[in-house]
Order: structure tokens, then C-alpha cells, then sequence
């Protein structure tokens, strides 16, 4: 078993074998979820909205979680509107973090604007753009970066949920020695702020 220590500088590579990190971005409509490879949105196509589809996206993320080293999860945006909805979006949150804490996997907390920083370098990058359209052209920067920089494939519905889950990925795969890309400094910045684990991430070989 190799063992990640937490203490370790993200500039320092770390010898062994790649570790799997997942990354998600939760929500109750389109759940992104990723790996260093791969990126899907987790979407509930029937009527009951309640506890059947938290049910459902819990056991999806704990199967997809379940041999994961790290999991990078992105945390709420405190600046946001309190909005109808937002009670249980909270919820199926703590539920997941709380799942992954009972099985003893460590998680890290990025907020979306370390995920956005880790992508453009910016955390407001289309600050310059009209106001109303500023929150979905920095989604489609983080796309292009995900696609364009890591190759992952994120198409279709739920595709910025997707691209979100794979920067997520990405930034956890950096912290621990295994950068999935070469950036710098302005956007690895983003890793300086994520409240990362207090436990050492081992990786069994």
C-alpha cells in the first residue's frame, strides 16, 4: 500500500501507482460525477422528486465511489440566492459527504470558484461580458478546458455539470502528484484554498 501524506506539498510528485480520484459536482437535477479519464451527468427522469431520487443519486455516487483514493466534491456558493429547491439540494449533500465520511473515504471540499480558477485562472473570468450571460460563458470555459486541455469527452445534457465533475477530478488528481495536465501557477493557485482531507489518502497497489 502506498500512502498519499496530506502534508505534502501539490508540487511534489509522488511515486507510485496513479491513484482514482472522482470528482462531483452535486445537484438534484444533473450530477456531474468523474473520474481522471472519464465524465457523466446524473440525471432522475421520473416524477417522484423526492426521497426515490436522492435514493438514486446516493447509490449511484456510492458505486462510483466506491474504490476511489479521493473524492474532490464541490461545496455550496454561499453567495448564491436562496432559492426553492435549495433545502434539499443541501441535503442530498450532506447525505453524499456523510456516506463517503461512514466508509472512510477522504474527501476534499472545492468551492466553484476554486473549480473555476483551476480552469481559466479567473474566478470571475467573463467579468468583462454582460452581466446575464457572465454564469454560463465561465461554464463554457470550464468546458473547453476539460475538453480542449484534459480530452475528456462531455457532450449532451448535462454537460457542464460533467465538465465541472472532471476539473474536480482534475484538481485532486494535481494535489496528490499526478497533474492530468501542465498549468500554471495562476490556475494551480486554486488547489491553495480547497479544504483538503485531514487523513492520509492510501492506495492499495
Amino acid at each position: 500500500m502506498t500512502l498519499f501524506s496530506i502534508e505534502a506539498p501539490a508540487t511534489i510528485q509522488v511515486a507510485g501507482p496513479r491513484p482514482l480520484v472522482i470528482g462531483i459536482d452535486s445537484s438534484l437535477t444533473s450530477l456531474g460525477i468523474a473520474s481522471p479519464d472519464s465524465a457523466d451527468a446524473l440525471r432522475w427522469n421520473h416524477d417522484d422528486k423526492g426521497h426515490a431520487r436522492i435514493e438514486w443519486l446516493r447509490t449511484e455516487v456510492l458505486d462510483r465511489t466506491k474504490r476511489a483514493d479521493l473524492v474532490v466534491i464541490e461545496g455550496p456558493s454561499y453567495g448564491s440566492k436562496m432559492l426553492p429547491g435549495q433545502h434539499e439540494t443541501a441535503g442530498l449533500w450532506w447525505i453524499l459527504t456523510h456516506e463517503l465520511w461512514r466508509k472512510g473515504i477522504p474527501y476534499a471540499v472545492a468551492s466553484p470558484h476554486n473549480r473555476t480558477i483551476y480552469a481559466t485562472g479567473s474566478a470571475f473570468p467573463a467579468k468583462d461580458q454582460p452581466k446575464e450571460k457572465r454564469a454560463r460563458i465561465a461554464k463554457g470555459m470550464v468546458h473547453t478546458f476539460v475538453v480542449e486541455k484534459l480530452g475528456i469527452w462531455c457532450e449532451g445534457g448535462g454537460k457542464y455539470d460533467a465538465s465541472d465533475a472532471a476539473t474536480l477530478a482534475a484538481m485532486g488528481m494535481d494535489w496528490l502528484g499526478y497533474p492530468l495536465v501542465d498549468l500554471p501557477q495562476q490556475q494551480r493557485r486554486a488547489l491553495d484554498s480547497v479544504h483538503w482531507p485531514t487523513q492520509t489518502v492510501a492506495v492499495a497497489q
